[in-house]
């Protein structure tokens, strides 16, 4: 008997006073990573630039802490507004793929959308890696709010 492989997803949001354009150029450009996510995120470069350099589709960045570098590469870029990824390293989960949403407010600020989705490799590994998953991106999801505010 074959089990079906389980897709799961997490969405993670929160509130800034800062505008999108800050929070995206904080987001988009790996080289600031190392600034604003410590110390979950140590190291950050950028292997290969993306079209709009430096961050933008085709791009590759490596984030983490060594030796432990993740690769993601930017798949789709909408400018102070979208910042989607997919994971090019291998780890224990398939087809991750991650979206960085940036909504204005009226009245100034910004809503921050932070989705990811991916299968389990392993059946019955989904939910702890999902747990895992919600807790990095609500982690740096803090981050990235009070790293834009300062």
């Amino acid at each position: 008997m074959v089990e079906r492989q389980r897709t799961f997803a997490v969405e993670v949001t929160a509130s800034s006073s800062a505008d999108a354009p800050e929070l995206f150029a904080l987001v988009a450009d790996a080289r600031r990573w190392a600034q604003w996510a410590r110390p979950v995120v140590a190291h950050a470069f950028v292997e290969r630039e993306g079209d709009p350099a430096p961050g933008g589709v085709g791009s590759v960045r490596k984030l983490g802490r060594k030796p432990f570098l993740i690769r993601e590469e930017t798949v789709e870029y909408e400018q102070d507004r979208r910042h989607a990824y997919e994971l090019r390293t291998p780890v224990p989960v398939k087809n991750y793929r991650g979206e960085v949403r940036l909504i204005p407010r009226d009245g100034g600020g910004t809503d921050l959308v932070w989705r990811c989705s991916f299968v389990e490799w392993i059946p019955g590994t989904g939910p702890a890696v999902r747990a895992g998953v919600r807790s990095l991106i609500q982690t740096l999801s803090g981050k990235l709010v009070r790293a834009a505010e300062r």
